[in-house]
Protein backbone atom coordinates (compact mmCIF):
# COMPACT_ATOMS: atom_id res chain seq x y z
CA UNK A 1 0.00 0.00 0.00
CA UNK A 2 1.07 3.31 -0.72
CA UNK A 3 2.01 6.05 1.98
CA UNK A 4 -0.73 8.02 0.91
CA UNK A 5 -3.33 5.14 1.11
CA UNK A 6 -2.00 3.99 4.61
CA UNK A 7 -3.01 7.23 5.58
CA UNK A 8 -6.53 7.74 4.36
CA UNK A 9 -6.92 4.11 5.66
CA UNK A 10 -5.82 5.17 9.45
CA UNK A 11 -8.40 7.67 9.49
CA UNK A 12 -11.42 6.13 7.77
CA UNK A 13 -13.39 6.59 11.09
CA UNK A 14 -12.77 10.51 10.57
CA UNK A 15 -13.60 10.34 6.55
CA UNK A 16 -16.90 8.86 7.64
CA UNK A 17 -17.82 11.26 10.09
CA UNK A 18 -17.18 13.98 8.10
CA UNK A 19 -19.67 12.46 5.04
CA UNK A 20 -22.21 11.67 7.57
CA UNK A 21 -21.83 15.34 9.17
CA UNK A 22 -25.42 17.06 9.22
CA UNK A 23 -23.81 20.06 7.31
CA UNK A 24 -22.48 17.62 4.21
CA UNK A 25 -25.81 15.89 4.17
CA UNK A 26 -27.37 19.27 3.92
CA UNK A 27 -25.35 20.06 0.79
CA UNK A 28 -26.02 16.53 -0.02
CA UNK A 29 -29.90 17.15 -0.47
CA UNK A 30 -29.98 20.83 -0.71
CA UNK A 31 -31.32 21.35 2.56
CA UNK A 32 -28.45 23.18 4.17
CA UNK A 33 -29.25 26.10 5.77
CA UNK A 34 -28.32 29.36 3.70
CA UNK A 35 -26.79 30.90 6.63
CA UNK A 36 -24.71 28.32 7.29
CA UNK A 37 -23.45 27.64 3.65
CA UNK A 38 -22.14 31.64 3.75
CA UNK A 39 -20.61 31.31 6.69
CA UNK A 40 -18.67 28.24 5.71
CA UNK A 41 -17.91 30.01 2.38
CA UNK A 42 -15.85 33.03 4.40
CA UNK A 43 -14.24 30.56 6.56
CA UNK A 44 -13.12 28.42 3.65
CA UNK A 45 -12.10 31.37 1.66
CA UNK A 46 -9.69 32.66 4.69
CA UNK A 47 -8.30 29.11 4.61
CA UNK A 48 -7.51 28.28 0.99
CA UNK A 49 -5.78 31.29 1.12
CA UNK A 50 -3.43 30.46 3.57
CA UNK A 51 -3.92 26.94 2.02
CA UNK A 52 -2.79 28.61 -1.35
CA UNK A 53 0.31 30.36 0.43
CA UNK A 54 1.46 26.91 1.98
CA UNK A 55 1.70 25.15 -1.08
CA UNK A 56 4.12 27.98 -2.64
CA UNK A 57 6.47 28.01 0.82
CA UNK A 58 6.77 24.36 0.25
CA UNK A 59 7.25 24.55 -3.16
CA UNK A 60 10.44 26.79 -2.56
CA UNK A 61 12.02 24.46 0.11
CA UNK A 62 11.83 21.30 -2.88
CA UNK A 63 15.24 20.44 -4.09
CA UNK A 64 13.93 19.23 -7.33
CA UNK A 65 12.40 21.20 -9.82
CA UNK A 66 9.65 18.66 -11.20
CA UNK A 67 8.09 18.72 -7.68
CA UNK A 68 8.20 22.21 -7.42
CA UNK A 69 6.29 22.44 -10.71
CA UNK A 70 3.47 20.46 -9.50
CA UNK A 71 3.27 22.42 -6.03
CA UNK A 72 2.95 25.81 -7.65
CA UNK A 73 0.33 24.14 -9.86
CA UNK A 74 -1.62 23.08 -6.81
CA UNK A 75 -1.34 26.50 -5.82
CA UNK A 76 -2.66 27.47 -8.89
CA UNK A 77 -5.74 25.39 -8.63
CA UNK A 78 -6.80 26.39 -5.19
CA UNK A 79 -6.74 30.43 -6.37
CA UNK A 80 -9.44 28.61 -9.03
CA UNK A 81 -11.17 26.81 -6.05
CA UNK A 82 -11.13 30.35 -4.49
CA UNK A 83 -12.91 31.76 -7.11
CA UNK A 84 -15.81 29.12 -7.05
CA UNK A 85 -16.25 30.81 -3.64
CA UNK A 86 -16.24 34.58 -4.99
CA UNK A 87 -19.33 33.40 -7.16
CA UNK A 88 -21.16 31.94 -4.20
CA UNK A 89 -20.05 34.94 -2.54
CA UNK A 90 -21.23 37.32 -5.11
CA UNK A 91 -24.64 35.26 -5.42
CA UNK A 92 -25.33 35.12 -1.87
CA UNK A 93 -23.71 38.56 -0.72
CA UNK A 94 -20.89 37.50 1.02
CA UNK A 95 -18.06 40.10 1.56
CA UNK A 96 -15.16 38.12 1.98
CA UNK A 97 -12.51 41.21 2.71
CA UNK A 98 -14.96 41.61 5.80
CA UNK A 99 -14.60 37.79 6.77
CA UNK A 100 -12.62 37.22 10.43
CA UNK A 101 -11.52 33.74 10.98
CA UNK A 102 -12.90 31.94 13.39
CA UNK A 103 -10.93 29.48 16.01
CA UNK A 104 -11.83 25.98 13.93
CA UNK A 105 -10.54 28.24 11.07
CA UNK A 106 -7.60 29.68 12.60
CA UNK A 107 -6.15 26.48 14.31
CA UNK A 108 -6.22 24.84 10.88
CA UNK A 109 -4.41 27.46 8.90
CA UNK A 110 -2.19 28.33 11.70
CA UNK A 111 -1.26 24.67 11.86
CA UNK A 112 -1.18 24.22 8.19
CA UNK A 113 1.64 27.63 7.90
CA UNK A 114 3.84 26.61 11.17
CA UNK A 115 4.14 23.15 9.45
CA UNK A 116 5.07 24.51 5.88
CA UNK A 117 7.59 27.03 7.62
CA UNK A 118 8.73 25.01 9.84
CA UNK A 119 8.87 21.58 8.73
CA UNK A 120 10.29 19.73 6.11
CA UNK A 121 8.69 19.10 2.71
CA UNK A 122 7.09 15.17 3.94
CA UNK A 123 5.89 16.96 7.19
CA UNK A 124 4.28 19.42 5.13
CA UNK A 125 2.89 17.02 2.47
CA UNK A 126 1.06 15.11 5.36
CA UNK A 127 -0.48 18.06 6.42
CA UNK A 128 -2.25 19.30 3.05
CA UNK A 129 -2.81 15.86 1.90
CA UNK A 130 -6.08 14.96 3.86
CA UNK A 131 -7.74 18.20 2.59
CA UNK A 132 -7.39 17.19 -1.15
CA UNK A 133 -8.10 13.27 -0.36
CA UNK A 134 -11.08 14.43 1.71
CA UNK A 135 -12.73 16.85 -0.29
CA UNK A 136 -12.37 14.49 -3.17
CA UNK A 137 -13.94 11.37 -1.34
CA UNK A 138 -17.29 13.63 -0.08
CA UNK A 139 -18.04 14.67 -3.99
CA UNK A 140 -17.69 11.66 -5.33
CA UNK A 141 -20.08 9.92 -2.08
CA UNK A 142 -22.53 12.85 -2.94
CA UNK A 143 -22.24 12.29 -6.29
CA UNK A 144 -22.57 8.53 -6.50
CA UNK A 145 -26.89 8.26 -6.96
CA UNK A 146 -26.78 11.79 -9.08
CA UNK A 147 -26.22 15.49 -8.61
CA UNK A 148 -29.75 16.91 -7.72
CA UNK A 149 -30.68 20.47 -8.93
CA UNK A 150 -30.29 22.85 -6.10
CA UNK A 151 -28.01 25.46 -4.78
CA UNK A 152 -25.37 23.49 -3.84
CA UNK A 153 -24.90 21.42 -6.72
CA UNK A 154 -21.74 23.13 -7.93
CA UNK A 155 -20.21 22.17 -5.07
CA UNK A 156 -20.49 18.61 -5.68
CA UNK A 157 -19.52 18.86 -9.00
CA UNK A 158 -16.84 20.52 -8.35
CA UNK A 159 -15.38 17.78 -5.66
CA UNK A 160 -17.06 14.93 -7.36
CA UNK A 161 -14.58 16.02 -10.93
CA UNK A 162 -12.25 13.98 -12.74
CA UNK A 163 -10.11 16.95 -12.62
CA UNK A 164 -10.65 17.64 -8.65
CA UNK A 165 -9.33 13.68 -8.43
CA UNK A 166 -6.32 14.42 -10.50
CA UNK A 167 -4.80 17.33 -7.99
CA UNK A 168 -5.73 14.86 -4.94
CA UNK A 169 -3.78 12.36 -7.03
CA UNK A 170 -0.94 15.14 -7.88
CA UNK A 171 -0.44 15.85 -4.03
CA UNK A 172 -0.52 12.17 -3.39
CA UNK A 173 2.75 11.58 -6.16
CA UNK A 174 4.66 14.62 -3.74
CA UNK A 175 4.04 12.37 -0.65
CA UNK A 176 5.39 8.86 -1.88
CA UNK A 177 7.97 10.95 -3.02
CA UNK A 178 9.00 13.21 -0.02
CA UNK A 179 6.85 11.17 3.08
CA UNK A 180 7.68 8.25 5.38
CA UNK A 181 5.27 6.67 7.34
CA UNK A 182 7.12 7.47 10.78
CA UNK A 183 4.55 8.24 14.00
CA UNK A 184 5.10 11.89 12.97
CA UNK A 185 3.74 11.88 9.78
CA UNK A 186 0.63 9.82 10.82
CA UNK A 187 0.15 12.23 13.93
CA UNK A 188 -0.16 15.65 11.47
CA UNK A 189 -2.12 13.57 9.03
CA UNK A 190 -5.08 12.75 11.82
CA UNK A 191 -4.76 16.15 12.99
CA UNK A 192 -5.55 17.63 9.93
CA UNK A 193 -8.37 15.30 9.44
CA UNK A 194 -9.42 16.02 13.07
CA UNK A 195 -9.19 19.96 12.05
CA UNK A 196 -11.64 19.33 9.02
CA UNK A 197 -14.28 17.57 10.81
CA UNK A 198 -14.20 20.65 13.97
CA UNK A 199 -14.34 22.95 10.26
CA UNK A 200 -17.87 21.11 9.23
CA UNK A 201 -18.75 20.99 12.61
CA UNK A 202 -17.88 25.10 13.10
CA UNK A 203 -20.01 25.91 9.80
CA UNK A 204 -22.86 24.09 11.17
CA UNK A 205 -23.02 25.51 14.85
CA UNK A 206 -21.78 28.95 13.28
CA UNK A 207 -23.82 30.11 10.74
Amino acid sequence: MTISGELWQANQDLAQACLKHPFVQGIADGTLERKKFTYYVGQDAFFLEAFARAYSVVAAKTPDWEGFGIFHNLAGSVLAELRLHQAYAAAWEVDLSSVQPQPATRRYTDFLLATAWGSDIGLTTAAMSPCMRLYAFLGQQLALAGVLNHHYADWIRTYSSAEFEQLAQQLETLAERYTSATPQVHSIYRYAMLCERDFFQAAWGGG
